[in-house]
């Protein structure tokens, strides 16, 4: 029954994508969420197949015995799906989460890296 109602009260919560940053490098791909609110316990990272979805749920301290005059923060939920490619090693992308920020690092497979042809004298 517990899981009944939060299951329904989740459904209820305004969904935001956070504002994302990706940038390529040499060795992989950076991937940069902006998450206030949101701790460890509450992110869900997910890859299946080629879909890599995030959602998490920020926690906002309740302040008691007073009145909300006007409120940008609170109860939501963030939702983010990304498609990757072949050129991305899935086993071993990591993940971090410092000072509401979430890093994924998503490496290149070696198949994917530039590497340099040697030439051989004729």
């Amino acid at each position: 029954m517990v899981k009944e109602v939060q299951k329904r009260e989740a459904k209820n919560l305004p969904r935001f994508s956070p504002s994302t940053d990706i940038i390529e490098k040499e060795d992989g791909f950076h991937i940069y969420m902006d998450m206030p609110g949101v701790t460890k316990d509450k992110l869900n990272i997910d890859l299946k197949d080629s879909d890599l979805d995030i959602t998490a749920r920020p926690e906002f301290p309740k302040i008691e015995n007073a009145s909300n005059i006007h409120m940008e923060f609170g109860d939501c939920e963030y939702l983010r799906s990304f498609t990757i490619s072949d050129v991305v090693d899935r086993n071993n992308i990591k993940a971090t989460m410092i000072n509401g920020v979430l890093e994924l690092y998503l490496p290149k497979a070696e198949k994917a890296k530039p590497r340099k042809i040697e030439i051989e004298a004729g």
